[in-house]
């Protein structure tokens, strides 16, 4: 007999970007566990989105941290799985890490792929998924795999009613120059200041730079530029970077015309909350990773990539002339945000 699911956890990716394309998995796991309590564990840098998830009944924040640091935190991430009381668990990752803490937690129930050598470690799996289009369909396929139907592939992401957008009044685009995997997703900051530029001066909307700590640098270098180039425009630039929570940075995406962002955790977000996204593509494949929509009266992303031989080629940093990248003018954008 199989054992029923009252208490369901489940394991969330690390990176932002593929949280959120997990975000239809985890809408068939809420439609076929309809009875069942139902925790996302996840890392402190993701934990926030879940908050914002609709059918997630309560977030768990792994204490542990992720990567070879999980060969020595993992006890940490046990110890709070085994307090949550969970009698299934249901693993996104496919680290062994992650299958190590579950079973030293005593769940009962471990479901998830059998990779990274750790199918000895889980009471139910699958085999990887092959030939799926989309990340999106990697994660579903797995709960398909394990018996949950899949439904439409489409990411949603509720604004906190609670935090107030720190975005200026009036019409503002949006600007996401960072990207966590490397420089090769990144197209120049010397364009996003003529992207800038061009909103202000043109469609007469602020502009808002949003990204991380560690995108503070380059959002600052993109508004000391686009503040020189547009001298005594009504419209003005705000630096955000390194200044949001993901409550604040959701905020402040659903409030914009539109997102103009490399292949990042911000254009996933914005297309989680429904708002136009353009989306540049270099280094990455677009089929692999495009935005999602909220629903299906949302709007479809805008995908800009070059059609040059070297691309995709998944690399961190071009070995020669980032040719993909450089190919995208300014007023590409300009003509996919619209009017």
């Amino acid at each position: 007999m199989t054992p029923v699911t009252r208490n369901l956890v489940v394991l969330s990716p690390n990176w932002l970007g593929d949280a959120v394309m997990a975000l239809p998995a985890l809408a068939d796991v809420r439609r076929h566990f309809s009875g069942a309590r139902l925790t996302v564990a996840a890392r402190a840098s993701v934990a926030a989105l879940f908050r914002m998830v609709p059918g997630v009944d309560e977030v768990l924040t792994l204490p542990g941290r992720g990567g070879l640091a999980a060969l020595t935190s993992w006890r940490q991430d046990a110890a709070a799985l085994a307090a949550g009381g969970f009698d299934t668990a249901l693993l996104f990752p496919n680290s062994f890490a992650s299958a190590l803490v579950v079973s030293r937690a005593g769940i009962a129930e471990r479901w998830g792929l059998a990779t990274d050598g750790r199918r000895r470690l889980l009471t139910r799996t699958a085999l990887r998924p092959r030939g799926y289009a989309h990340q999106a369909d990697y994660y579903q396929a797995l709960v398909k795999a394990l018996g949950v139907e899949n439904g439409p592939r489409h990411a949603r992401v509720e604004v906190p009613p609670r935090d107030a957008s720190p975005a200026p009044p009036g019409p503002f685009v949006v600007l996401a120059p960072g990207a966590a995997y490397g420089k090769a997703k990144q197209w120049p900051p010397e364009r996003f200041a003529e992207v800038a530029a061009l909103a202000m001066v043109e469609r007469h909307w602020s502009v808002v730079l949003v990204g991380s700590r560690a995108d503070a640098r380059v959002c600052g270098r993109i508004a000391a530029l686009a503040t020189r180039s547009v001298a005594g425009s009504p419209a003005g630039i705000v630096d955000l970077s390194g200044r949001t929570s993901l409550a604040e940075l959701v905020a402040v995406l659903a409030g914009a015309r539109a997102v103009v962002s490399n292949d990042s955790g911000a254009m996933h977000l914005a297309g989680a909350v429904g708002t136009p996204v353009v989306a540049i593509f270099g280094a990455t494949n677009e089929r692999r990773t495009s935005p999602l929509t909220r629903g299906p009266g949302s709007p479809a992303p805008r995908i800009l990539a070059t059609d040059v031989w070297c691309r995709p080629c998944m690399l961190r940093e071009c070995p020669i002339d980032h040719r993909c990248m450089t190919g995208i003018g300014a007023r590409d954008v300009l003509a996919a945000l619209g009017e």
